[in-house]
């Protein structure tokens, strides 16, 4: 077995061909080639954080990988980053663990945002211009250096309910920082990046044309989002099951204001894209799949070999 520390899994971590393997496995993953683990979670209160566990395997591949991924929201009080974990890439001929890829969580925080790019790139409208992130922390960076640039959006307009953090992540960007009414009336396209657990958008603040992806409510109870909001939207999921459990949709299929039977898989629109309509409310729900940790790590193991072989 090969322990594999940050450093390298980055040198061979290949982003462009990531992105694109992504993208593959979201269309893999909704057309059935794609058996994943029931999603493991373990929640932490005092201080807060999360712990997951997701495993996959691909038809046809010749290795699966299992992950493990924490988010400890305050660790930046002791100088740490809020995110940590490794992936394992395992012989799916004989269950070898071949691979301990130790990247502290970033493979992990790498593969998010390259979902929430893949996803804003398939329901943005056409000649969007500016980018709305909630949330300030790791996610929220990730996300709007991503979508800018993949989509070209110029301006990014940022709120978290620290201002200042708000402020200086908008510095970092060259955007702005605002209020969240403000950045909802404003930004063609918002991203919500957060751990909250009672919703920051509210169905008022969202206007006819309005463009969300939801990234924060990947484990049960996390919502942030109103769920009337929803239920006058259409709504792509990444996963229906998981989305149904523990994501946003969940909290308005519950309520009665949308019919599970109605999400459609984000793999889906990859292969068969629609053409949402202009005032249509959009909203991608994405609770993390583990095709996207599979994906992301068999990029870093080919890259890792001689041979360039998965």
């Amino acid at each position: 077995m090969r322990v594999v520390e940050l450093p390298e899994i980055l040198a061979a971590l290949d982003e462009d061909a990531a992105l694109a393997a992504v993208e593959a496995g979201f269309r893999r993953y909704s057309a059935g080639e794609v058996e994943v683990t029931a999603v493991g979670h373990l929640g932490f209160t005092d201080p807060p954080g999360d712990c997951h566990v997701k495993g996959a395997h691909i038809a046809g591949d010749d290795v699966f990988v299992v992950k493990l991924a924490t988010s400890f929201y305050r660790n930046s009080e002791r100088g740490l980053s809020s995110s940590n974990g490794f992936m394992a890439v395992i012989s799916a001929e004989t269950g070898e663990i071949l691979a301990v890829l130790h990247d502290k969580g970033q493979l992990t925080d790498r593969r998010t945002a390259m979902a929430g790019a893949i996803a804003a790139r398939a329901i943005a409208r056409p000649g969007s211009a500016t980018l709305g992130i909630v949330g300030a922390g790791i996610q929220a960076r990730l996300q709007a250096q991503l979508i800018a640039r993949v989509l070209g959006l110029r301006t990014v307009l940022v709120w978290a309910r620290n201002g200042d953090r708000a402020e200086a992540l908008a510095a970092e960007l060259g955007g702005q920082a605002v209020g969240l009414p403000d950045l909802c009336t404003r930004a063609d396209l918002i991203v919500t990046t957060t751990p909250a657990t009672a919703p920051l958008l509210t169905d008022a603040m969202i206007r006819p044309g309005a463009r969300i992806v939801a990234l924060g409510a990947d484990s049960p109870g996390k919502q942030e989002l109103e769920a009337a909001i929803l239920g006058r939207a259409r709504i792509i999921v990444d996963s229906r099951a998981q989305s149904v459990d523990h994501g946003e949709a969940g909290w308005a299929v519950r309520a009665g204001l949308v019919d599970a039977a109605a999400l459609v898989e984000l793999g889906t629109l990859l292969a068969s894209p629609v053409a949402f309509r202009p005032d249509d409310i959009v909203v991608a729900d994405l609770t993390g799949v583990a095709v996207q940790d599979a994906e992301i790590a068999k990029v870093v193991w080919r890259g890792l070999r001689p041979d360039g072989e998965a």
